[in-house]
């Protein structure tokens, strides 16, 4: 398995430490694949734009639509969350 240094949100300073504050999820932390980008501040918010885009501005699609596709792409690529 592969190994991505990241930046821990008890260690995170400026800009990162407001955007982790941004997005704590409801179990108290920040997801692993938005910590990925830690190291580099503008992927990270253009990762957690384009989520935005796709899962909650207007489509044709439905949230719960979205929200299964995301489930289905989740399991072919064998991710656990």
């Amino acid at each position: 398995m592969a190994w991505i240094e990241v930046i821990q949100e008890d260690e995170a300073t400026g800009r990162l430490k407001e955007l982790y504050e941004k997005l704590v999820e409801p179990w108290g932390g920040v997801d692993e694949i938005m910590k990925i980008h830690s190291l580099n501040v503008p992927s990270l918010v253009a990762h957690y734009e384009l989520y935005k885009t796709v899962m909650h501005r207007r489509s044709p699609l439905s949230k719960a639509q979205r929200e299964m596709i995301a489930v289905v792409v989740s399991a072919v690529n064998r991710c656990h969350y």
